[in-house]
């Protein structure tokens, strides 16, 4: 519902003048779905159910691209600090789990501070040991690469750093915080098969310590976050979608930007059309829960009339019928329930050209 609320008033503001009195209302409903969807993400990210792609990247490179957007977050007041390290090991992430990570740290960061003061990133290989491990519930021994953010505010005592990491749970005054940034930190660390610890005293600051496994192989280049207009195009797309309002939506979004769209409210029907337009499908969007069918076997029952069609599939909720435990294999394509009209014409635009 949330993905059709910030579509259509996606596609609303488009249409209206910046300077009429309903533009600013439409904002208005943005920011507040807008917040929902983040929120029921955060859910998603503590809970491990949140769909993550895996790549081999270098952990100091994925986090000098988020460098500009921290400065800006943290303000003036606050010095980022940033000391890579050197002949850093691969690491398999999903790097969009990295910037959620980063982000919330350093929000934590910036509000511990209160004013003037520093936040410190740091990255470098660390071996766990035996001993280490041994007084350390949960760390397994092995070779990691290690993410530090430091912050000299004013620390947490005992009591409160025994609650950190649980959904709900915030020191800040109502309305200032969801008390889900560092669940999600927490959620996602995990899911990445990695391990966190924290270490803070009053009036001293807060030191956080994230363990990633290393990864054996090397590591590829980490791709600019940049936002990006829509990318138009011209190829004709089966969308499968069982709930009728977002079927129309989508149908929108993908007709504004030059597909041609054949929409299917089921995958029977979206079978049949297939068979009625054999020689014009270009790529298949589908949801992946339905009735019927899941939208894993629908591709698979499609791929006999299209050998070579491009698949996109997308969901709300955790994709576990596409995904291992919700980490997405090397070459499926997926996007995440909500999104905006630029994240799926750059998605869609990403399946059509690739190999």
């Amino acid at each position: 519902m949330l993905a059709v609320i910030l579509g259509n008033v996606q596609m609303a503001l488009e249409q209206v003048d910046p300077t009429q009195p309903i533009y600013t209302d439409l904002t208005e409903i943005r920011k507040a779905a807008s917040r929902s969807a983040e929120l029921t993400r955060q859910l998603l990210a503590f809970a491990r159910k949140q769909t993550i792609a895996l790549r081999v990247v270098d952990l100091s490179e994925a986090v000098a691209g988020m460098l500009k957007m921290l400065v800006r977050l943290i303000g003036e007041n606050v010095h980022l600090n940033w000391h890579p390290g050197v002949n850093l090991w691969p690491v398999e992430v999903d790097t969009s789990q990295i910037d959620q990570i980063l982000t919330n740290l350093c929000i934590n960061a910036r509000d511990a501070v209160g004013g003037i003061g520093k936040i410190t990133v740091e990255t470098a290989n660390r071996t766990l040991d035996d001993d280490y491990c041994a007084v350390h519930t949960g760390f397994l021994p092995g070779d990691y690469v290690q993410l530090t953010v430091s912050d000299d505010g004013h620390g947490m005592d005992k009591e409160t750093l025994s609650h950190i990491f649980e959904p709900f749970f915030t020191t800040k005054g109502t309305g200032e915080g969801t008390g889900l940034g560092l669940a999600t930190v927490y959620g996602a660390v995990k899911q990445n098969n990695g391990f966190i610890n924290v270490y803070s005293e009053p009036d001293t600051g807060t030191t956080f310590k994230i363990y990633l496994p290393r990864h054996k192989g090397s590591a590829g280049p980490v791709a600019e976050g940049l936002a990006r207009p829509p990318v138009r195009g011209k190829e004709t797309i089966l969308l499968v979608e069982d709930e009728p309002s977002m079927l129309t939506m989508i149908t929108r979004m993908l007709t504004r930007q030059g597909y041609a769209v054949i929409p299917a409210n089921t995958p029977s029907e979206a079978i049949r059309l297939a068979g009625e337009n054999v020689d014009s499908i270009h790529l298949l969007m589908t949801d992946v829960v339905m009735p019927e069918m899941n939208g894993r076997d629908l591709a698979n029952n499609l791929i006999s009339l299209y050998p070579g069609l491009k698949r996109l599939f997308m969901s709300g909720s955790t994709a576990n019928v596409i995904a291992h435990n919700g980490v997405l294999d090397q070459g499926v394509h997926f996007i995440q329930k909500p999104f905006s009209i630029e994240d799926l014409s750059a998605k869609i635009r990403a399946v059509l050209d690739s190999e």
